[in-house]
């Protein structure tokens, strides 16, 4: 998240001044300071609360993962006795390879329109003979690698989101994956078999948008039949021109019913004893950018498709079997199929990343990463820290609240019309909750039982006596008053441009686009109400400066980012107006110095804690609570 997003919330807290005379008001004082400092966590219990909640997070875990964790049952084998089958109980014997490193081997490839393959009478699309197993030499590029480009016909059945597969054989040289081969050309122990499909079905949705002001669009001709014809969305297949053939060059001593998932639905163990196992044969489409598939349909005559033949080490392919099973894993297929093709194209950005990006830059980035995320967490465990602790809102902008949470329903409703990932959905119905929380931190709400609607009885807000006390609240309305001079232009500009340059599905997209767009713009200067409050107030004691570090330290990281990784001008511009900001509060701290007198966030100040030091010590020497202001006062005025 960004800083200007976060800081905008900044704006609402208070400084309260300190200033007791009399008696009473040092026990008022006295009483204050203790029920500020009992209020406060000592070392000893943060880190408690903290190993606590590290070990209910991993009790928690551990009990999810063992809800779906699959009963690991005794493997039996049927063995014929009589006219009846008897179950025996298979030892997990230690298996075998049952390709020795260097054998030779032929590599046989059939496209089919049929899952099940069995028409051996066609010739294969690729016949590689002579491969040899753990060969990672060969090839032209030295590498153990081959290719194959060849061009597919696209039958009616394909061209009408038929599905079309591959099917691939590893054979012993000189032998036959035909079973009907006969005995002396077929050998199944010696035969592996893997297969896949080649086409993709993906959901292709249709919107209307037009410009508001002419009525025309820019959608193609088939978008148009297809909202003219009612279709909000279809199926359609797609097709990716690469896939790479791989065999895995491994020889761990696999054990049946040992083998953990997702690995154990790719090792085929051979026998009764399952003391060998084929080698494990990955049709690998990692690779295949979302971006790069082509849609088929009846104008598609032919099929381009190049395979390549590559070995694979037994650590790229369980990374790869891992990224392929997600979607088995318990709730992988429900979070996939809430995601849609965000998912897909969130997994193309990494793609591309390892792709493209220098290791030591992805490293440097993924190290970056994390600790944007602890800043990330830190900010926000502050943030609510700070205002469930706020006694005083003196100092603080009240209607920068108001603000936030409007910004944040338009940003949810913003998002729920336009489809967006099931993730970012639920993290702004949560920010707009927070956000809500603030208001009954900064108003007084009571449920006004006189004042009904429909029956329902409705909501009072009145300002807080530390708002409406100080001059806090008068300076909250120069400050927006000043800004509307400028934010209402902007807003109106903004909108014309919105509304003859941009389309848009109606008058309700229009809106909440238009006030999204701005919002993400001009968003910043909201920030400015709390600068203008601490200039008239000559204080910034009131601001929450922890959490406005921490997210100080995630603009400067998304600098980094933003002149490191490709984006367009005007994000790394808007990066740069998040740090202007913040400087101007280093220096506002830097020329209004500290005052001793006034209340930090958490209700007490210096003098109190000063006061406070100084009666334990006269306790401790015997000294009564009594007499020792007292002293004070002398020596006060003595000096």
């Amino acid at each position: 998240m960004k800083y200007a997003q976060a800081t905008d919330t900044v704006a609402t807290g208070g400084e309260a001044t300190a200033a007791a005379t009399a008696d009473g008001e040092a026990v008022s004082g006295q009483q204050q300071l203790d029920a500020a400092q009992a209020r406060q966590p000592t070392a000893t219990e943060s880190f408690f609360a903290i190993t606590k909640s590290l070990i209910i997070r991993a009790v928690i875990i551990y009990f999810i993962t063992s809800f779906f964790k699959r009963n690991q049952e005794p493997q039996v084998s049927p063995v014929a006795s009589g006219d009846s089958k008897v179950a025996i109980n298979i030892n997990k014997i230690p298996a075998i390879n049952l390709f020795e490193d260097g054998m030779v081997m032929d590599l046989y490839v059939y496209i089919s329109e049929q899952e099940k393959f069995n028409d051996f009478s066609s010739n294969p699309v690729w016949f590689k003979e002579d491969l040899v197993y753990g060969d990672w030499t060969s090839g032209k590029d030295e590498d153990g690698t081959y290719t194959n480009s060849l061009t597919i016909p696209a039958s009616e059945n394909v061209k009408n989101n038929g599905s079309i597969y591959i099917h691939v054989y590893f054979v012993k040289s000189g032998f036959s994956p035909d079973p009907k081969a006969g005995e002396e050309s077929y050998n199944k122990r010696l035969t592996t078999y893997s297969t896949q499909k080649l086409n993709k079905h993906k959901k292709r949705k249709y919107k209307k948008t037009t410009n508001l002001i002419t009525g025309e669009t820019e959608a193609s001709e088939e978008e148009k039949k297809a909202v003219e014809a009612g279709i909000s969305q279809e199926i359609i297949s797609h097709w990716h021109p690469n896939l790479t053939i791989s065999i895995v060059h491994d020889f761990t001593a696999w054990s049946r019913g040992a083998v953990p998932p997702p690995l154990d639905e790719y090792v085929e163990f051979v026998g009764v004893d399952g003391d060998r196992y084929k080698p494990i044969t990955f049709l690998n489409s990692y690779w295949n950018l979302v971006k790069d598939y082509q849609a088929i349909n009846h104008t598609t005559e032919e099929l381009s498709l190049t395979l390549t033949f590559q070995p694979l080490s037994l650590f790229k392919w369980q990374l790869y079997a891992a990224q392929a099973m997600k979607n088995k894993w318990p709730g992988g297929a429900w979070m996939a199929d809430l995601q849609g093709d965000e998912s897909d194209e969130d997994q193309d950005a990494i793609k591309e990343a390892f792709l493209e990006t220098s290791p030591y830059l992805l490293g440097l980035t993924m190290a970056i990463s994390i600790l944007h995320s602890i800043f990330e967490f830190l900010a926000f465990k502050n943030d609510i820290q700070f205002w469930n602790n706020r006694q005083s809102l003196e100092g603080l902008s009240v209607r920068s609240v108001f603000f936030n949470v409007f910004q944040s329903l338009i940003v949810l409703l913003y998002v729920l019309d336009n489809e967006t990932n099931f993730v970012i959905k639920v993290s702004c119905f949560i920010g707009l909750g927070i956000e809500v929380w603030k208001i009954t931190k900064v108003m007084d709400v009571t449920l006004n039982r006189t004042r009904r609607i429909l029956g329902i009885p409705t909501l009072s807000f009145a300002d807080k006596s530390s708002y409406t006390e100080s001059e806090t609240k008068k300076f909250d309305r120069m400050a927006f008053g000043y800004l509307s001079w400028a934010l209402f232009p902007i807003l109106g500009g903004y909108c014309i441009y919105s509304l003859i340059y941009q389309e848009h599905k109606g008058y309700y997209s229009f809106v909440l686009s238009m006030l999204y767009g701005f919002l993400l713009t001009f968003g910043f200067i909201m920030m400015t109400p709390q600068l203008f409050i601490n200039y008239k107030m000559k204080s910034v004691a009131h601001l929450p400066w922890r959490m406005l570090t921490y997210k100080a330290l995630n603009t400067f990281i998304d600098d980094i980012f933003a002149f490191v990784i490709k984006m367009p001008t005007l994000y790394r511009i808007g990066c740069l107006r998040d740090d202007v900001i913040f400087f101007i509060f280093l220096y506002q701290r830097y020329i209004y110095r500290i005052d001793p007198t006034r209340l930090n966030e958490f209700g007490f100040s210096q003098e109190m804690l000063d006061e406070k030091s100084k009666t334990v010590a006269a306790v401790a020497n015997g000294t009564t609570a009594a007499e020792e202001p007292q002293k004070t006062l002398e020596e006060k005025k003595e000096d």
